[in-house]
């Protein structure tokens, strides 16, 4: 199944494609690499998915919020090349807001990780990441998640 068939499963869930609240650009394109800017945990119909994980939400709304955040970028994706098997994920770098406590950063970000797995397939789906916890993200949103995608042709 190619990964645009992958993602119609989702279709229910997925967000319109990212637009600026601000002066940047929702992905750039340099040589055959595309580079995300950071996107936020959108709901389809605008709403954002909200809360500190160990304090206001617990690890598995950190992991949805990840999961909302990778259809976010997927959609943002879709929009710029078109087909999703045109694509390979390079790395993620993915940001828990979160108490000073709170260790799991990973397990968190493992939600938009194997999402990004399922729909893209084992090669083009997993690539590089980084996880980092912070005690404030915009909006208060729980999760926020860029991504470096190669662009084949």
């Amino acid at each position: 199944m190619s990964a645009d068939a992958n993602l119609e499963k989702y279709r229910s869930e997925v967000p319109p494609p990212a637009k600026p609240i601000g002066v940047y650009k929702p992905y750039v394109i340099s040589g055959n690499l595309l580079y995300t800017s950071g996107h936020l945990p959108s709901l389809p119909d605008g709403t954002l998915l909200t809360g500190r994980v160990g304090d206001e939400v617990d690890q598995e709304a950190g992991y949805q919020a990840a999961r909302q955040t990778g259809l976010a970028l997927l959609s943002t994706l879709q929009e710029a090349v078109g087909s999703l098997s045109r694509v390979k994920l390079v790395k993620i770098v993915g940001l828990v807001n979160c108490t000073a406590d709170f260790k799991e950063h990973p397990g968190v970000v493992n939600g938009c990780s194997e999402l990004f797995k399922e729909v893209l397939g084992d090669e083009a789906g997993v690539g590089a990441r980084s996880a980092f916890g912070l005690v404030s993200l915009p909006k208060n949103v729980t999760t926020e998640i860029e991504a470096i995608f190669e662009i084949i042709e």
